[in-house]
């Protein structure tokens, strides 16, 4: 089937009880089980299975043609989960830019707790493979990067990373639909399900999807299981219910965002554009051949440094001062004061989240703030 049939169908059953074509939402946290306490029906308690989140699992499963997918609670906790499955004294090669939150957490909580982590420019492929050490076990990938939408060449990655024994763990939250990691040689894939799957700004969640069930993939399920970050069966359902408009919705984010950053390209207040769909973007020739579409993200460096910035954020009508992004509604902000003191955003960076509006009156907003 095409991802816009499996976007509908993937995980989604008739209910066999009622008939119900939407699914119904199982909130039972526990089901009964036979008195030599075996589960024929599947179910024994929601942490560690919920007929929402299978559903949901199956889903993410079928839309990456992977093998498994283990849903989390949120983002971080999917990010958690791989990295815990790793063991004190392995190696991480990670990207330099990528979503703050990342590098984060792995410098307060896993290289304390005894992971070995080297950070380089992931399109650097000599950058790469000089950070490789015997102990490499994963290579991680952020691509279009947050929040200046690098774009990295997975396969050539995935390649360096499987050369020397190692996996390649690629962050698709920006670009789900319209960028396959796993056809592309990444072994596990990593998503914000807040962002464009839910997509509608109401729901907290992250997921794993694997290529195939090896026994990294089963310690993350493990993990899930034991850890118990597991997403709720209405978070389940609502990024379900996402999932079905999804391959529609990224089309219109991205011809909003070229149109968008078309437009801010050449504006005498803007010093540079970063959309990897515009033809000065450096790895635009990249992101042509493994993406079927750009995006809904880029960013702005404003003329005059933060001050300017600040003022572009004070002035904007439609545009709403938010974190996050992948709603239907367009958000911007300024990267560096949300990050703080350890950020490497550039001090006059707005991030903008593109959303379903029309584009011309995105554009006039922008205008207008600009002056």
């Amino acid at each position: 089937m095409r991802i816009e049939t499996l976007a509908v169908h993937a995980g989604i059953r008739v209910d066999p009880a009622t008939g119900a074509v939407v699914p119904p939402l199982h909130t039972a946290t526990t089901f009964e089980h036979e008195p030599d306490s075996t589960y024929p029906r599947g179910y024994l308690y929601s942490r560690t299975a919920n007929p929402n989140r299978n559903a949901l699992e199956e889903c993410l499963a079928e839309l990456d043609n992977g093998e498994g997918a283990a849903a989390f609670a949120s983002a971080s906790a999917a990010t958690a989960a791989v990295f815990q499955a790793l063991a004190p004294g392995d190696h991480v090669v990670a990207p330099l830019d990528a979503y703050f939150g990342t590098g984060k957490l792995l410098r307060d909580t896993f290289i304390p707790w005894g992971l070995a982590v080297d950070f380089v420019d992931m399109t650097d492929a000599a950058a790469i493979k000089a950070a490789l050490r015997p102990r490499t076990k994963i290579v991680w990938v952020e691509t279009p990067s947050n929040p200046l939408w690098r774009v990295t060449d997975v396969a050539a990655v995935a390649a360096l990373a499987h050369g020397e024994g190692a996996v390649c763990v690629c962050d698709n939250t920006s670009a789900p639909i319209i960028q396959r990691p796993l056809a592309l040689g990444a072994d596990l894939v990593v998503y914000a399900t807040t962002k464009y799957l839910g997509g509608h700004g109401d729901v907290l969640g992250g997921a794993v999807v694997a290529r195939t069930r090896d026994a990294l993939f089963d310690r993350v399920r493990a993990i899930q299981g034991s850890g118990g970050a597991v997403p709720s069966p209405f978070d389940c359902w609502l990024v379900r219910r996402g999932i079905r408009t999804l391959p529609w919705r990224m089309r219109a984010h991205s011809d909003n965002a070229l149109k968008v950053a078309t437009f801010l390209a050449t504006h005498p207040r803007i010093e540079a554009v970063h959309y990897p769909g515009l033809a000065s973007h450096p790895q635009h020739d990249v992101a042509c051949r493994q993406m079927t579409g750009f995006g809904g993200m880029l960013s702005m460096q404003v003329r005059g440094g933060r001050s300017a910035a600040f003022a572009v954020e004070r002035q904007v009508r439609i545009f709403t001062c938010a974190t996050s992004f992948g709603g239907t509604e367009s958000l911007l902000e300024h990267r560096a004061s949300v990050e703080g003191a350890a950020t490497r955003s550039p001090d006059n960076l707005l991030r903008l989240s593109i959303g379903l509006e029309h584009a011309d009156d995105l554009i006039e907003d922008l205008g207008q703030a600009l002056g």
